[in-house]
């Protein structure tokens, strides 16, 4: 998935915002919180990192293709290195689960400020 293409699927969800963080990565986060970050230039050009559930941490690594997230592994992220293992709409759903998981962790207070519209 291209950084164009998450930017148009997260776009619209609640409290997205992007920006670009260490120079080469595009992260998308809600209420400053990260739940997705792409690689933009270097040698992890295009790699896509995210939260997933605790009990599907070691699942999801085991696959070819997915690695624990460099440096956010301890936080249950992890990083699809073969893009081209996974068809689209299953990336789009695990970057739809990272953001639910980011966003539940928010306080109450800030998930009913994005659930207004």
């Amino acid at each position: 998935m291209t950084p164009q293409e998450l930017e148009t699927l997260c776009k619209d969800w609640p409290g997205v915002a992007s920006s670009i963080k260490w120079e080469d990565d595009l992260v998308f986060s809600v209420a400053a919180k990260m739940f997705a970050v792409v690689g933009l230039r270097g040698p992890h050009s295009g790699r896509l990192s995210f939260k997933v559930d605790k009990d599907r941490f070691l699942e999801l690594t085991d696959q070819q293709g997915m690695i624990p997230a460099p440096y956010m592994a301890r936080a249950f992220w992890v990083s699809i290195v073969e893009p081209e293992r996974f068809a689209r709409a299953e990336i789009e759903a695990f970057v739809r689960r990272s953001y639910e998981l980011v966003r539940a962790g928010l306080s109450k207070k800030l998930q009913a400020k994005l659930a207004r519209p």
